[in-house]
C-alpha cells in the first residue's frame, strides 16, 4: 500500500468537456490553472484536447495536437511538474512527449491505436492504462458485463501483456479501472468496493472518477455539489490501495488525502 497518495490534477484545454469544458481553451488560462494546481498540491498535471465523456464526438488528431502541444511547452517553461497527457492516439503522444510530457494517459487500454504502445515505450514514458467498453460516444449504449471486476481484470491483464511485448517497462505501467467508461451506476461502485482486487496484477492504480455522473445520480438534488461525493469515494479507493488519484478539485483533496495518508503511515509504525 502506497504512503503518500499522488494527486494529478485535470487541465482540459477543451471546448466540451463536461465539467470544466471551455475555461481553460487558451495558453493563458491553462498556464494560471496550471500554476495554481501546482500551489495546491498536485504532483502532475493531465492534459487532455479531446473530451471522452459519454456521448462525446472525437477531434481530429491534428486539432488535438494544436490545442495540447502549446500548452505543454508553456507550463513546462513556467513550472517545475510532471505532465501527463490524456490521448488516444499515438501521434499526439509522441508530439506530447517530445515537448516533455513524461506519461500516457490512455483511456482505450491500448485499444484505439496499436502504435501507441511502441510510441511509449520509444519516449520512455509512463502509461496509464484504462479499461473502457466501447468507444466514447457510445459506451453507455451496452454496459453489460458476465462479471465485471473479472472482465475489467481480464482486459487490463490483456493491455498489459500488450505494453510489455512492445517493450514499456513494467516499473512505468499504473492502471485504471475506467469508472464511468461503459459501466452501470452499480458496475461503478462495485469496482471501486473491489479496488483491492486490482492489486492482484502488481502495479500502481489510479482512481479518475471526479465529478462523474455516478455521483450525481445518487442524489435526489441533481443540481448538488458533487465534490463531497468525489471526496469520499477518493478517500475509499486510497485506502483501498489507489496510488494516484485524478481530480479537478486538488486543493481540497490534498487536505483530504493528507489526512488518510497520515493514517496509514501510523498504522505501519
Amino acid at each position: 500500500m502506497t504512503v503518500r497518495t499522488k494527486i494529478m490534477g485535470i487541465l482540459n484545454v477543451t471546448p466540451d468537456s463536461f465539467y470544466d469544458g471551455g475555461s481553460y481553451v487558451s495558453v493563458d488560462s491553462a498556464l494560471r490553472r496550471a500554476l495554481e494546481m501546482k500551489k495546491d498540491g498536485a504532483d502532475i498535471i493531465d492534459i487532455g484536447g479531446e473530451s471522452t465523456r459519454p456521448g462525446s464526438a472525437p477531434v481530429g488528431c491534428q486539432e488535438e495536437l494544436d490545442r495540447v502541444c502549446p500548452v505543454i511547452e508553456k507550463i513546462l517553461s513556467e513550472v517545475n511538474i510532471k505532465i501527463s497527457v490524456d490521448t488516444y492516439k499515438s501521434e499526439v503522444a509522441e508530439a506530447a512527449i517530445s515537448a516533455g510530457a513524461v506519461m500516457v494517459n490512455d483511456i482505450s487500454g491500448l485499444t484505439f491505436d496499436r502504435d501507441m504502445a511502441s510510441i511509449v515505450a520509444k519516449g520512455g514514458a509512463d502509461l496509464v492504462i484504462m479499461h473502457i467498453k466501447g468507444m466514447p460516444g457510445t459506451m453507455q449504449n451496452d454496459v453489460t458485463y458476465s462479471d465485471e471486476i473479472k472482465d475489467v481484470l481480464d482486459f487490463l491483464k490483456e493491455s498489459v501483456d500488450n505494453a510489455l511485448s512492445n517493450g514499456v517497462s513494467g516499473e512505468r505501467i499504473v492502471l485504471d479501472p475506467g469508472i464511468g467508461f461503459g459501466k452501470s451506476l452499480e458496475h461503478n461502485y462495485r469496482l471501486i468496493y473491489n479496488l483491492e482486487r486490482f492489486l492482484e496484477l502488481g502495479y500502481p492504480l489510479m482512481m479518475a472518477l471526479s465529478r462523474k455522473s455516478l455521483i450525481g445520480k445518487i442524489y435526489d438534488d441533481p443540481d448538488a455539489d458533487r465534490l463531497p461525493g468525489t471526496i469520499a469515494l477518493n478517500s475509499v479507493a486510497a485506502l483501498k490501495g489507489a496510488e494516484y488519484i485524478r481530480v479537478h478539485d486538488v486543493k481540497e483533496h490534498r487536505l483530504a488525502l493528507d489526512s488518510i495518508d497520515f493514517m496509514k503511515r501510523v498504522s505501519l509504525d
